[in-house]
Order: structure tokens, then sequence, then C-alpha cells
């Protein structure tokens, strides 16, 4: 199933709803048959039966074009964002870095997240807002010491994400996080497909990236040094995995800073990141001073 979390039109445009997708159609789960739930979360922790029955209801119903929904973030609260560096190895040679052998993570702050169409915002203090399409894993079933065999079982789906790097402060540290996090820069959305609509650990699937409709990132998820099921089983050695939990798994060959000349983004650029099978997350590029305009309006 494929599931979107839209800005509520039906509460004054306060709050989210939830909706199961159907091609371009767009089903309305939040209010269906009592169903109280608001974003993913509350997909994630219902009975998979129950699931199954709102969602057949809700396509009984009343449908609304997808392209009339404003999308918003797939969880209202977050918990974790964990990212692997350096999982594709063409992208860890243009790097200049040496081929690891144990993934390098970083963790993103809730606040350094936007959902898809939303503006990214590039920051005042610096020219270097570099693009990353990646594949995003959601947790549906907690745990720790999960074995890589058993890893894919705690998989609920996959949704699709832009690791948005200001890359001159991303190197100001060995461990990457000022450059990592500044506001709304890590796009995310806008579906979340459940795990069973794709191959097993999403392998084998394009991975692009687009500027201003020029392809400048494509590769394919197999192409990963630590696929799914193993990176799962590398983070819950150390860390209790939890339902809504996200992992974001690198980004391929292609990115802004290693190329010559560099390529960075800039307000009035759009940049669009896809993986095939769960959909396109564009954003068009903002100032800071426009953002914080727009944030004083609202």
């Amino acid at each position: 199933m494929r599931f979107m979390v839209a800005h509520d039109g039906q509460n004054g445009g306060h709050g989210t709803a939830l909706y199961v997708v159907d091609g371009g159609d767009a089903f309305r789960l939040t209010g269906q048959d009592g169903f109280s739930g608001t974003d993913i979360a509350a997909i994630i922790e219902a009975d998979e039966n129950q699931v199954g029955a709102l969602c057949d209801a809700a396509r009984s119903g009343t449908s609304v074009p997808v392209g009339s929904l404003t999308p918003a973030l797939p969880l209202n609260r977050f918990g974790k964002i964990l990212c692997l560096g350096l999982n594709y190895v063409d992208h860890v040679k243009e790097g200049g870095y040496d081929i690891p052998t144990y993934p390098a993570m970083f963790i993103r702050m809730p606040s350094s997240m936007l959902a898809a169409g939303a503006p990214m915002v590039k920051p005042d203090c610096s020219d270097r807002l570099d693009y990353e399409v990646e594949l995003m894993v959601v947790i549906g079933k907690g745990g720790r010491h999960i074995s890589e065999e058993a890893a894919l079982d705690h998989v609920f789906g996959y949704t699709v994400f832009n690791d948005g790097s200001i890359r001159d402060y991303q190197r100001k540290t060995h461990q990457w996080t000022p450059g990592k996090n500044f506001d709304a820069t890590g796009a995310l959305g806008p579906t979340v497909v459940t795990a069973d609509e794709l191959p097993s650990g999403a392998s084998g699937l394009k991975i692009e990236s687009r500027l201003n409709g020029t392809v400048m990132q494509t590769a394919k998820t197999s192409d990963m040094m630590w696929p799914v099921a193993k990176t799962i089983a590398i983070v819950s050695e150390f860390a209790t995995l939890e339902p809504g939990d996200m992992i974001a798994m690198g980004t391929p060959p292609g990115v802004g800073h290693a190329r010559t000349p560099p390529v960075f983004m800039f307000p009035g650029d759009t940049v669009e990141v896809e993986v095939e099978g769960i959909g396109i997350c564009t954003n068009p590029i903002i100032s800071e001073q426009d953002a914080a305009k727009a944030g004083a309006g609202n």
C-alpha cells in the first residue's frame, strides 16, 4: 500500500490527515470508520487486518486527486532519524575518502526536515547547498540486536529523501553534524510505500536526482555497500530501534561539490529526487531571508 500525509483542508488548514493512494487518486483514512490517525505512525501501530479493512472502506468512498493535496511530513513527531554516509563506492571515491569497513553515520534533527513540495532553504551563511538523493527506511517493528536474516521483518516501508547538505559546514568537523542539520534542508516524501510493494530490501531500484531538469545522480539501490538488512543489524547493535524510526541509506555519486566546477543550489532552483516504485520528492529552493518573511506572514 501507498500512504500520504497531507495538510488537512477539512480543518481550516490546521493539522494533517492520512490518505491511502491508488495511482492518481487519494482516499482519506482520517475520520474513516472512527479512525483518528493523522500520520504514518497511526498505521504502523494499527493491526494489519484493521489497516486492510480501513483502506478497503476508504476506497469504496470518494477520492480526491493526489495533486490537489499539499504534502506534509509523514510523521507528526519524529523518533530517531539516522543517516548513512559513504554507502556507494563511487560516492566514496568522488569525496576523496578511503573505502570504509563500517558505515559512517550521523543524526538528523527534526527541525532540519521538510515535506515534499515545501521550500528547501539555502542559508544566508553559505553558498554550498548540495543535493543527495537517498532511499529512506521506515521502521515498523522495534528491537535490539536484530539479526540480518530477520531485519526486513522490522521494515514498515520506504520513502524518498533529499539529504540537503551545507558542504562547507559539513567539513568544519569530522562528525558532519552542522552541515547536515540546517533548518529545512532535509526533504522527505511525499508517499510511504509498504515493504511488500517493493523488491526485498528495496534492492535494484533506480535512484536519481535532477536539478532544474538536468540529471545529476543516477544509480541502483543494489549498488549500496550496506543494504537495508545489514544496516538494520548494524544499527540495532548499539541502539534500540522503535516503530517510526527512519534510516537514510546514503547517496550515489554525482553530488554537486564533487563536480568540476562544483554545482550548488540557489534560490529559484528546483530539485527533484526519485526512487523507482516509491515516488518523486520535488522542492523549490528559497533564501533564508525569504523563508523568514514567509514565516512572518503566517
